[in-house]
């Protein structure tokens, strides 16, 4: 389902500032299976899940729970 994490700069800074990850995902997922599939595989909260198709691909941008940063998250991905 999670295709791959997205690193950009200002994704980067994101991770940072406003604790929130990026993924691609498949097209055909809505986000309560992203929610739970990445509060699965990760073990964290999401608190809001935002979505995005831009060249044809689904981006997801999950915002985290305060007790789970994010940077750590990104960090065991090799994001960051």
């Amino acid at each position: 389902m999670i295709l791959r994490p997205v690193t950009t700069e200002k994704i980067v800074r994101m991770i940072d500032l406003e604790n929130t990850l990026v993924f691609e995902v498949e097209k055909k997922y809505n986000k309560e299976k992203v929610r739970k599939e990445i509060e699965k595989v990760f073990e964290v909260k999401v608190i809001k899940i935002r979505t995005s198709i831009k060249d044809n691909k689904k981006i997801v941008y999950a915002k985290l729970d305060k007790r789970n940063p994010a940077i750590d998250i990104a960090t065991k991905l090799g994001m960051i």
